[in-house]
Parts: structure tokens; sequence; C-alpha cells
């Protein structure tokens, strides 16, 4: 399954949501959540050993977050990864 994260600040519960292998996309506002610096730091370093994360990396230059601000495990993706993304999981969760 394939997680599109929009939401912000994202719910707790979402994470226990997101089964092993699941894909997790963060798109706009929600890559803020990203932040090594942020209160996810530790639940979002966890959720990576078990699940790929991506970040829009259009998204994150507009709120001027660098690749070195982010949690360890996020892959920033353009949009035709996410694309890719959707094809290689046909099943799609949406949180907004």
């Amino acid at each position: 399954m394939l997680h599109l994260i929009f939401q912000l600040p994202m719910a707790d519960a979402i994470i226990g949501r997101i089964g092993p292998g699941d894909g997790v996309v963060f798109m706009g506002s929600a890559v803020l959540q990203l932040l090594r610096a942020g209160r996810l730091n530790s639940a979002l370093s966890q959720l990576s050993e078990r699940s790929p994360l991506f970040a829009l990396a259009d998204d994150l230059a507009t709120r001027g977050i660098t690749e070195d601000e982010l949690v360890q495990g996020v892959t920033p993706i353009d949009y035709a990864e996410l694309v890719a993304l959707t094809v290689k999981y046909p099943l799609i969760q949406s949180w907004t």
C-alpha cells in the first residue's frame, strides 16, 4: 500500500496503520514533520526501518528544507518518481 501523507500535524495513530513494506510519501506542508529536530524524529526513524519514506522534493524546496535536515531514511522524489510509486503500490491511502 502507498500512504500519501498531507496531514499536519500527523496523528500518531497513522504510523500504527502503516504496514511493513508499505511506501509512505509526505506531501505539501506534511514535509515539515520530517525535520530531524521535530517531535516525530524517533517514530519516523523507526518507521523507516520497515517502510520506505519519501518526500516530494518540490515541497521540501518550497519550505527551504534541505536533505541533511531530514529524518534519516527519507528519500526526496520528484513527480515522475511519485507516479512510479503509484504503479508499484496500486492500493493508495490518502491521509488529509
